[in-house]
């Protein structure tokens, strides 16, 4: 039958089906009262930060009574904000002096911090909205997950991509059917920041060109509490190589690079779609591995096998890959596909889908004229913050939540392992271990410095 008269004939089965899995998601939350004014606490208020206070505390019904970051700069502007709220530097603290006292916390901080802010309030019973990566490793990221599964708690990575109606409507066009079985995907994003020359940094608009960790001393500014920044990292001096953000994202003690960054975002699309969980493998290629710094561009190829989903059936195996930077699919030699600047390619038995963050494309553009498209079956996006909040009061389910969002992360940290090692990697994921991999170990986990726990 020619795609351009392909009618969708499972829309019914497929909204029934995403029902009863929503159902079956909700976690078993000790809500607010729809009545009651929510009392939140904002960890890192600068950046992203500061733009998710404004959001949340402008919505009905919260009250803002914590404010907590390292840089006393927006700590005193987000004072000046929100009066009433307590202030805080250390987030240790924070929990200490009202941890009992808060509904929910919203962390922004680095990467490398964002476990240790979250898992007090998990530990509290309280609800979190925590920033993308959901943690900087595979351990952090698994016990934040099984943290959340134990609180019972809303949770929402922060993702915001995810809560958008094109990203909805991607998601229902392929588990709808429109280009039928989905083997093969390829994401790609183009910025291409990381270790590379200066040339090609400037080329790039990369904010950093640091080719080596720096060497020098400097003092640390005023207004910064180093030592509160680093929290459980190495300890490094401090540097402006490091600080302000986005730089820190670049080097491996306090990130993960592009891959952690803006694969939570594109990887989320596929991931979704597809209802993908642990990879079985993964293997990478790029410029040979630097200790200290993640890549500017590199490729992931993640093998997934055949899925088998409660009220929809078994769901082919997967090839996914992933291209950073300068790295572009070489399906696009075809020339039939727009090499839009970033994007989500599907690869059907019936066509193609091509995706970014606000429009979509069913290719061969002549095969699909005249396509029906289904009914949407996805209950109607609100916005991230929203989602979340109204989860908290016990009327949404998220759709970033830790379960869902911690699978994701743990997949994107993967790419890096593999990229690190030079080698392809087997994932078993009960075990939370590289098969025969002993050297990937360190990737994996590390301890933390001292005086800093997850508990």
């Amino acid at each position: 039958m020619p795609l351009a008269n392909h009618r969708t004939t499972r829309r019914d089965v497929l909204a029934q089906a995403a029902a009863i899995s929503a159902v079956a998601a909700l976690p078993k939350v000790s809500h607010a009262s729809p009545n009651d004014r929510m009392k939140i606490a904002f960890i890192g208020v600068g950046g992203r930060g500061g733009s998710n206070l404004q959001t949340i505390a402008k919505t009905e019904g919260v009250d803002v009574v914590g404010l907590c970051d390292v840089d006393s700069r927006f700590l005193s502007s987000a004072g000046n904000k929100f009066p009433k709220a307590k202030h805080f530097q250390d987030f240790r603290k924070l929990y200490d002096d009202i941890g009992n006292d808060v509904d929910a916390v919203v962390v922004s901080t680095p990467e490398h911090t964002h476990a240790y802010a979250a898992m007090p309030a998990l530990q509290l019973g309280k609800h979190v909205y925590c920033e993308k990566p959901l943690a900087y490793n595979i351990d952090e990221t698994r016990r934040l997950t099984e943290a959340a599964e134990k609180a019972g708690v809303a949770t929402q990575m922060g993702t915001q991509i995810h809560a958008s109606k094109n990203y909805h409507r991607v998601v229902e066009l392929i588990q709808s059917g429109a280009i039928g079985d989905v083997s093969e995907v390829h994401v790609w994003v183009s910025r291409a920041w990381g270790l590379q020359s200066p040339e090609a940094a400037k080329k790039n608009r990369d904010i950093s060109n640091a080719s080596s960790r720096p060497k020098e001393t400097i003092k640390p500014p005023a207004y910064l509490n180093w030592d509160l920044w680093l929290g459980p990292a190495p300890y490094r001096p401090f540097h402006q190589a490091y600080f302000p953000g986005p730089k820190w994202y670049r080097w491996w003690d306090f990130g993960n690079g592009t891959m952690s960054d803006l694969g939570s975002h594109w990887n989320d699309l596929p991931f979704w779609a597809l209802r993908l969980d642990a990879p079985r493998t993964v293997e990478a290629s790029g410029p040979p591995a630097h200790p200290e710094i993640a890549p500017a561009s590199m490729t992931a190829v993640y093998e997934y096998d055949a899925r088998d989903i409660p009220n929809v059936g078994r769901l082919p195996p997967v090839t996914m890959t992933w291209h950073q930077g300068t790295h572009k699919p070489e399906i696009w030699e075809q020339g039939d596909i727009p090499q839009w600047g970033s994007g989500v390619l599907f690869i059907g038995s019936k066509g193609m889908l091509l995706s970014d963050y606000r429009k979509h494309l069913l290719l061969p553009e002549n095969d699909f004229k005249g396509f029906t498209p289904p009914e949407p079956f996805l209950p109607a996006p609100a916005s991230h913050h929203q989602q979340w909040l109204d989860a908290c009061r016990g009327n949404a389910v998220t759709g970033s939540p830790f379960s869902y969002a911690g699978p994701l992360t743990e997949a994107n940290h993967l790419g890096n392992v593999a990229y690190r090692l030079g080698k392809k990697v087997i994932w078993d994921k009960d075990a939370m271990e590289c098969t025969g991999c002993p050297e990937a170990q360190p990737l994996l986990k590390r301890e933390p410095r001292n005086g800093w726990s997850l508990g």
